[in-house]
């Protein structure tokens, strides 16, 4: 089947209007991820001074049972000291 010469013109038309407007929404949809991504990394780095903060990371957990554990073997009232 052959299209004649006005329908092809028009559905050139169409079809380049249709993607004008997908073009544009393919835009507008990767500013929103790139500003959602750049959202979420500041957030993620928010948790992250905070369970730093509260010693809640596994590293600093660590830490903090070593100071308790070494205020807890001293003798009240004294310092610790290395022999």
């Amino acid at each position: 089947m052959i299209m004649e010469p006005k329908h092809s013109a028009e559905m050139c038309k169409h079809l380049e209007k249709q993607n004008q407007a997908l073009m544009g929404t393919y835009r507008a949809m990767s500013h929103e991820l790139y500003k959602l991504q750049v959202e979420e990394e500041t957030i993620m780095r928010e948790l992250y001074e905070l369970m730093s903060a509260e010693g809640l990371l596994p590293k600093h957990k660590k830490e903090k049972q070593l100071e308790r554990d070494a205020k807890e073997s001293t003798p009240v009232g004294k310092q610790w000291t290395e022999p």
